[in-house]
């Protein structure tokens, strides 16, 4: 896990200046209960808020994502709105690529799509390096949402290094990855190089938010449930391990988190091998919580998993869910409550900020019962 010093963080940082070190955030990912349990939502920023809506006239996708100013802005209205326990850098899996120069559009009701798929080794060859001076709007807009959040910590943000792999091979979104899936065995040189690069462009891009004062990390792998277990630990986990490496010098906590990922879960705190290597795993709603810690034992923290189609259940059935995953929560080292994915853009943003509240209101989350406990007994490392 990482270091609690940050002695490699500029003096101004957030953490390094102790603004956000003491946050029930930090706390909680470095393994401690803070007082209150800390929630914060996957994809808070954007669609479920008419603010963002409003501001998001007329402006595309990456060019709202580029735009230092709006990115700010964005990032900070669900934190005013919620008075969640952290900003998450509003941003896109793909800005990396696009900003090493991949031809990548965001389509409205479709997603990202390539204006030509990476699927040969000369298409390898043609990648391009990340010019670092490309990432001075990311560094411009994470400085200024940094200033006005105060004690309030950010999370920066990066698309893991198969799920960028996934994209450029694939052309666009894809539901099973078949081809991204084929080139893995049908060409594990080019796989390699072409995962190798993708790590590169993740890992500056986390490191550059980090040094722009970003408090935390989250690497997002929204495709790695389409893995089996073996392809993942020998094919892509060294990769992400490389990604991650990029801010380990710099001690700030870092999460993993996958989409679907239950036979992978203990994988992705380790990356394959028998050192924790994250400060916290992320967990989607399938899984229950106390089941997630018997997988990946109790060294790290974990954060989720709200079902997000609960979101909009009557309040009632909400509560008793939250209430269920709080609980089952107790059994981790220590918990930050959140979604099993992204905020739906459907979502009645009084909903979210009632869970706040009612997250807030249950205490540290710590475990009195009998399930919990039990999940907590089971330390072990392998699901």
């Amino acid at each position: 896990m990482t270091d609690a010093t940050t002695t490699s963080l500029p003096d101004s940082h957030p953490l390094a200046s102790g603004r956000t070190s003491g946050s029930r955030l930090v706390r909680a990912l470095r393994g401690d209960r803070p007082e209150t349990l800390p929630v914060w939502f996957m994809r808070q920023a954007g669609r479920s808020l008419p603010e963002y809506r409003e501001l998001r006239i007329g402006t595309a996708m990456l060019d709202a994502c580029l735009d230092p100013e709006m990115a700010s802005e964005i990032t900070l209205q669900p934190v005013r709105r919620h008075r969640v326990d952290a900003g998450i850098f509003f941003s896109d899996i793909v800005v990396p690529i696009k900003l090493a120069g991949v031809d990548v559009e965001i389509v409205p009701g479709r997603g990202p799509v390539l204006g030509s798929p990476i699927r040969t080794p000369a298409d390898v060859d043609e990648l391009e390096q990340l010019d670092p001076a490309a990432l001075a709007p990311i560094q411009q807009a994470v400085q200024r949402t940094v200033e006005q959040l105060g004690d309030t910590p950010l999370i920066g943000f990066a698309g893991a290094p198969f799920t960028l792999a996934a994209y450029l091979v694939e052309g666009g979104p894809s539901k099973d990855h078949i081809r991204a899936r084929t080139l893995m065995h049908a060409d594990p040189e080019t796989w390699s190089r072409l995962l190798a690069w993708a790590a590169e462009v993740s890992g500056a891009f986390l490191r550059a938010q980090v040094l722009a004062g970003a408090s935390a990390v989250q690497l997002f792998d929204s495709w790695v449930g389409s893995l089996s277990r073996a392809d993942y630990v020998r094919s892509v986990a060294p990769h992400s391990a490389r990604a991650m490496a990029h801010v380990a010098d710099l001690g700030v906590p870092r999460i993993h988190f996958g989409v679907g990922s239950g036979e992978v879960l203990a994988d992705m705190t380790t990356f394959g091998t028998d050192t924790v290597d994250v400060d916290a795993v992320g967990v989607d709603w399938r899984l229950p919580l106390d089941e997630a810690v018997r997988r990946v034992g109790t060294g790290v923290s974990v954060q989720g998993n709200i079902d997000p189609a609960m979101l909009s259940a009557p309040w009632d059935v909400l509560e008793t869910h939250v209430r269920d995953v709080v609980r089952r929560g107790g059994a981790a080292r220590a918990h930050v409550v959140n979604l099993g994915h992204g905020v739906p853009p459907e979502t009645d943003p009084d909903v979210l900020t009632r869970v706040v509240e009612l997250v807030h209101s249950l205490g540290d989350g710590s475990a009195d019962d009998g399930a919990a406990q039990d999940g907590a007994a089971q330390d072990g490392a392998g699901a």
